[in-house]
C-alpha cells in the first residue's frame, strides 16, 4: 500500500515536470533556446515545443513587421535653414538568432540609428529637396538605417518622412516666391495670346487689303452689331483715306488775297442790312486813302495791282 502511494506521487511529480517543460510558440514568433546559458542552433518554430525543466529557456523573437515612429528631429539643411522633421521607420526581424544575441534590445537600437540617420539626412540636404525631393531622400534613409541593422538580424522594409516643419518667415518668403511665379506665368500666357491675336489680325489686314470688298463688309457687320444693342447712338467709322482727301482738297484751295494799291490794302465793301431784315442800316464809313483810290481809278491814274 505504501509502494502505490510512492508511485503515485512519483507519476504526480513527472507529470508536472512535463507540464512545466511544455511551451507554444505562437505562430508571429520564433524560439531561441538557451541550454545551460549556451544557446541552441536549432530555432522552434511555431507549435508546441518540449524544454528540459530547470536546465533550458526559451526566448521569444516576434517576427512581424514593427512600425516605429522617429521622433522629430530639429536640424539645419545645407543651404543654412533651420527645420524639424519627423519620421517613420518599417522593419523586421529577418535573423531571430542574431536579433536576441548580438544586440541587446533591437528596438531601442533601431530607433537611436534612425534618428542619427534622420540628422545627417538633414544636414546633407538642401530644403528644396527635402519639400519635392522625399523619394531619394526616403531611399538613402533607409540605406544609412539599414547598414548596421543588418548586423542585428534586422532588416528595413522602408523609411518614409512624415512632416517638415518651416519657420513662420520662411514660409512667407516661399508663399511670395509661389505668387511671383504664378505671375510670371500669367504674363507670358497674355503675352502669348497678344502674339498670336496681332499674327491673325496681320493675316486679316493682308487679306482685307487684296479684296477690298471685305472692308467694307466687315464694316456693315460691325454696324449691324452696335445697332443691336438697342443704343440711341450710332457711330460710324470714317476710313482715314476720306479724311485725307478733305485735307489735301483744303489746301488746294487757298483764299485769295485782297487787292493793295501801293502800301494799302483793298477792302471789300460790307453789303449794308436793311431795315426789312431786321437790323437798321448804318452808313458806309470809308478812309480817305479809299477815297482816294475810287478817284483815282474812275480817273485811269492809278493802276490795281494785286
Amino acid at each position: 500500500m505504501d509502494i502505490n502511494i510512492v508511485l503515485g506521487v512519483i507519476a504526480f511529480f513527472l507529470f508536472l515536470v512535463m507540464v512545466a517543460g511544455v511551451r507554444v510558440v505562437n505562430q508571429v514568433e520564433r524560439g531561441i533556446v538557451f541550454r545551460f546559458g549556451r544557446a541552441q542552433q536549432q530555432i522552434r518554430d511555431p507549435g508546441l515545443r518540449f524544454l528540459i525543466p530547470g536546465v533550458d529557456r526559451m526566448r521569444k523573437v516576434n517576427v512581424q513587421i514593427v512600425t516605429m515612429p522617429i521622433p522629430t528631429q530639429e536640424g539645419i539643411t545645407r543651404d543654412n535653414i533651420s527645420v524639424r522633421v519627423d519620421a517613420v521607420a518599417y522593419f523586421r526581424v529577418q535573423d531571430p538568432m542574431r536579433a536576441a544575441i548580438e544586440v541587446q534590445n533591437y528596438l531601442f537600437a533601431v530607433e537611436q540609428v534612425a534618428q542619427t540617420s534622420l540628422r545627417s539626412i538633414i544636414g546633407k540636404s538642401e530644403l528644396d529637396d527635402l519639400l519635392t525631393n522625399r523619394e531619394e531622400l526616403n531611399r538613402g534613409l533607409a540605406l544609412m538605417i539599414d547598414s548596421p541593422a543588418l548586423g542585428w538580424g534586422i532588416h528595413i522594409d522602408r523609411v518614409e518622412i512624415k512632416d517638415v516643419q518651416l519657420p513662420e518667415a520662411m514660409k512667407r518668403s516661399i508663399a511670395r516666391q509661389a505668387e511671383a511665379e504664378r505671375e510670371r506665368r500669367s504674363r507670358v500666357i497674355v503675352a502669348d495670346g497678344e502674339l498670336q491675336a496681332a499674327s491673325k489680325l496681320a493675316d486679316a489686314s493682308g487679306i482685307m487689303a487684296q479684296t477690298p470688298g471685305a472692308l467694307q463688309l466687315r464694316l456693315l457687320q460691325t454696324v449691324v452689331e452696335v445697332a443691336a444693342e438697342k443704343n440711341s447712338t450710332l457711330i460710324m467709322p470714317l476710313p482715314v483715306e476720306l479724311l485725307r482727301f478733305f485735307e489735301r482738297a483744303t489746301q488746294n484751295a487757298a483764299p485769295a488775297e485782297p487787292a493793295t494799291v501801293g502800301s494799302e490794302r483793298v477792302r471789300p465793301e460790307r453789303p449794308a442790312l436793311t431795315e426789312e431784315e431786321g437790323v437798321p442800316e448804318l452808313p458806309a464809313q470809308r478812309s480817305e486813302s479809299e477815297s482816294a483810290l475810287e478817284t483815282g481809278q474812275k480817273s485811269g491814274d492809278i493802276p490795281l495791282t494785286r
